[in-house]
């Protein structure tokens, strides 16, 4: 076994980066979540959000796109293991989609704490309920 060759640092940062851009430029779902995000960035930014929502905030959009690109990178693991169905090979896919369908349903429960009340406040004031 060969030893493992040394990259830079910002070979490195190159290689990780290409893999993230890859993801939200070929994959429908990521591209999705990035509107989502820039939503919520926006309403944030509208609805002036504290510093530790803002926190709560960023680290969602973080855990939803690290889940993508984690389930991207397992798909493609699995179709290149294998062209033919295996029951396993579902089971891994299903898997990684769940965890990333958990964070995203979780994150949009989180953003509800977050922005429902001052929207709710918002549409009171509007049609002064």
């Amino acid at each position: 076994m060969q030893p493992k060759r040394k990259i830079s640092f910002i070979k490195s940062l190159q290689h990780a980066l290409r893999g993230v851009f890859f993801v939200l430029t070929t994959e429908r779902n990521a591209q999705i979540e990035g509107v989502v995000a820039s939503f919520a960035i926006l309403l944030g930014i509208l609805l002036r959000i504290s510093a530790v929502e803002w926190a709560v905030v960023f680290t969602l959009i973080a855990l939803v796109i690290a889940l993508e690109i984690a389930n991207t990178a397992l798909e493609a693991v699995v179709d290149l293991a294998t062209s033919e169905y295996h029951p396993l090979a579902r089971v891994a896919k299903d898997s990684a989609a769940g965890a990333v369908l958990w964070g995203a349903a979780c994150s949009v429960i989180v953003g509800l704490f977050i922005f429902g009340p001052r929207l709710w406040r918002l549409v009171s004031l509007v049609l002064h309920l």
